[in-house]
């Protein structure tokens, strides 16, 4: 890290009830203001080049009826500091990034009790971050959190890009409307076939929440470094446009257990009037802290293939090995069951992605079904489902090892907890020891269907560590970790870098299920993957599932879209998710995605509105090398690509895959272009999408 500037500035001693202390951003841009209202509560608003971005907003806990740190306080100090920095990411989507940010520190005392509060600022370029502190003193030291009343009242009916708050997942379709409109629109929303579902009972929406104002300001609100604490959703009084925290319980209904000493994640508001901004912003990255592992050599960005999508497709390939459900673990010899004859994680299978993947030039392969257990899937009714060390009899791991590796292909491990938390924790150990032993440098881990221990959340306190501990242990084993079905990310892999990727949204699988609006990557790139990296599993080019069986419903996309979504959906963990066959159909369309990079030195978002279109390129990482990827909803347009990102006096050859003119997404959206054209940094290029189609470009 390259430290420029780390300097405390002055500090303000005894401020008195109702005197706002003001923090600018570095560009000055963003003005926070801060006081103690006439009950001691405190209170902060922000504004954006004198634009109400938040407007006057309380901040506090009620740890019990007798404790309120939301009131009757003091101002003990108030200190300034500042800092200037740049790091480098292990993966990312640009090469540098720059901490630069104002901090104000205001320490809290409530007299009678005299018990502490201490609340930090910073206040960046890009928006506002704030987190409270609970201060070591004399007679607070372990307590549970009823509620935290944090504010974000946002003055105007905004528009809003949400999903439902619900504890369990956040695998909703968003919807796009007025926050007035919300409460109209919950139940409605709501209404999805899920694994696990916990809604919140009253009128709440997830974080990330993406926003505009009717004036023009782009208000994106999350947190970061969620770390031994609840993740939070917000509660919506759209009566008066406000929002405020809410907190996930856990099974008796507390909100997170504190020991003093501690601090809270981060409340994040990004602020611009400029959508492209919002995407660029770096400030969850930056809040969370610098990497912890000493060794990163053997964190590399990866492209896979995998039997998975055979799945979903209706085709016939399932999960488990036999059809028998009444196996237990530890105790059924599964050599002695009849096979089904359907099973997709057999050697001979396997065998042929390795191939594919081998003369493609793809990293890796992953299977799901490959371990014993997947005949009885019932966690919560039944805990012991999997073994993580035990394979299913015609699944050969020594001699997959051996043909993977005389490939030069990787293999992905999976392990599918169907969120038997307690008997994946026992057996991680032992789990990661095994994939050591055969080579597996990379994890897929999932929690499908309700927690156990019963009566917990997938966003609750007990699980947020549990996700950050599976992380820190594959760290010790070298071990990279994509999390499906996990609490969103919170830019913890600045700090654990290992942890590569997670799913945490509704991701390419649903085409399949219910499907996707044609929106949904239009949405995703400002809200999920505001936090960190998406595991989408893009790269589907057969859309019609009628030609696998049963099934009736069709793609929301182009193909082109579908090879656009390796740019505009950031990972450096990327999937070709599609079956091998349909590949090989189109073999010059997944040129594309075979050349697609996934590590990169730098980004320039070209072109952005939430909801409608999105266009980005992207520099490969050491390489003179661009690739853009532009989308866009229902309906078509124009997209207008600048080539000023390219090297100035320079000539580049641009491979570019366009929707054909006759393309469109529910009758024809096979219907693609593929041309040469020579491009330099003067050159602009107008391009039509079709309908919830796309544009794919390499530059070389």
């Amino acid at each position: 890290m390259k430290k420029i500037v780390a300097l405390s500035l002055f500090l303000v001693l005894f401020m008195p009830l109702g005197f706002s202390q003001v923090l600018q951003s570095p560009n000055k841009d963003l003005a926070l203001s801060f006081a103690l209202d006439e009950k001691g509560t405190p209170v902060y608003d922000l504004s954006y080049k004198n634009k109400a971005a938040i407007q006057k907003s309380n901040m506090g806990f009620v740890i019990q009826k007798d404790i309120l740190f939301n009131q009757n306080f003091e101002i003990q100090k108030v200190s300034f500091t500042t800092e200037h920095s740049k790091w480098e990411p292990v993966l990312g989507e640009q090469k540098e990034i720059t901490n630069h940010y104002n901090e104000m520190k205001v320490e809290l005392l409530q007299p009678k009790s005299k018990r502490l509060l201490t609340i930090y600022f910073r206040l960046f370029d890009d928006g506002l971050g704030f987190r409270y502190e609970f201060p070591v003193q004399p007679n607070l030291r372990h307590f549970m959190i009823q509620e935290e009343t944090t504010e974000f009242n946002l003055g105007g009916n905004h528009k809003a890009f949400w999903i439902p708050g619900d504890y369990d997942t956040n695998e909703y379709k968003y919807t796009t409307s007025l926050v007035s409109e919300i409460p109209g629109l919950y139940e409605a929303s709501s209404k999805e076939s899920l694994a696990a579902q916990s809604r919140i009972k009253n009128v709440a929406v997830q974080t990330p929440l993406m926003m505009k104002s009717k004036d023009g300001l782009y208000i994106n609100i999350h947190e970061a470094a969620l770390v031994d604490f609840p993740a939070m959703a917000l509660n919506v009084e759209a009566a008066k446009f406000g929002l405020s925290s809410h907190l996930t319980p856990d099974a008796v209904g507390n909100k997170g257990y504190v020991q003093t000493g501690k601090k809270t994640p981060w409340r994040t508001i990004i602020v611009s009037d400029d959508a492209r901004q919002i995407l660029a912003s770096k400030m969850i990255l930056n809040l969370n802290e610098p990497c912890a592992l000493t060794d990163v050599s053997w964190i590399k960005p990866v492209k896979y293939v995998g039997v998975w999508w055979e799945y979903f497709t209706g085709g016939g390939s399932t999960w488990a090995y036999s059809n028998d459900q009444d196996v237990k673990i530890g105790e059924t010899d599964f050599s002695k069951l009849k096979p089904n004859t359907t099973h997709g994680a057999n050697t001979k299978h396997v065998k042929e992605y390795i191939d594919f993947a081998s003369e493609n030039g793809i990293d890796a392969v992953l299977v799901e079904g490959w371990n014993e257990g997947w005949e009885d899937n019932t966690a919560f009714k039944k805990e012991k489902i999997y073994s993580f060390t035990k394979a299913y009899p015609d699944f050969d791991v020594v001699e997959l090892q051996k043909y993977a590796k005389a490939k030069g292909v990787k293999m992905i491990m999976h392990h599918e907890t169907t969120s038997s938390t307690i008997d994946y924790e026992r057996q991680l150990a032992a789990a990661f020891q095994f994939m050591n032993d055969h080579e597996y440098d990379a994890v897929k881990t999932g929690y499908v269907g309700p927690m156990i221990p019963r009566g917990e959340h997938h966003d609750g306190q007990m699980m947020v560590n549990h996700y950050l501990h599976v992380a820190k242990e594959a760290a010790k084993h070298k071990i990279m970790v994509n999390s499906h079905e996990a609490v969103r990310p919170t830019g913890l892999h600045r700090t654990y870098p290992n942890w590569i990727a997670q799913e945490s949204a509704r991701g390419t699988e649903f085409e399949s299920f219910e499907g996707n609006n044609p929106d949904h990557t239009t949405i995703l790139p400002f809200t999920r993957l505001m936090g960190g990296p998406m595991d989408y599993t893009p790269g589907i080019f057969q859309g019609d599932f009628s030609v696998y069986g049963s099934k009736k419903n069709k793609l929301s996309t182009t193909l082109v879209k579908q090879l656009a979504l390796y740019v505009t959906m950031y990972s450096p963990l990327q999937m070709a998710a599609d079956l091998p066959e349909n590949y090989n159909r189109f073999k010059d369309a997944f040129q594309f995605i075979k050349d697609v990079a996934l590590d990169w030195d730098s980004t320039t978002i070209l072109e952005a509105e939430p909801g409608d279109y999105l266009t980005i390129a992207r520099k490969a990482k050491g390489k003179d090398e661009w690739f853009v990827g532009g989308i866009t909803d229902e309906k078509a347009r124009e997209a207008l690509i600048d080539f000023s990102f390219l090297p100035k006096g320079k000539t580049f050859t641009a491979t570019i895959y366009a929707d054909a003119k006759n393309a469109d997404y529910l009758n024809n959206p096979q219907a693609y272009t593929i041309k040469k054209i020579k491009v330099k940094s003067t050159t602009q290029l107008k391009q039509r999408l079709a309908k919830s189609g796309g544009v794919a470009i390499s530059i070389r």
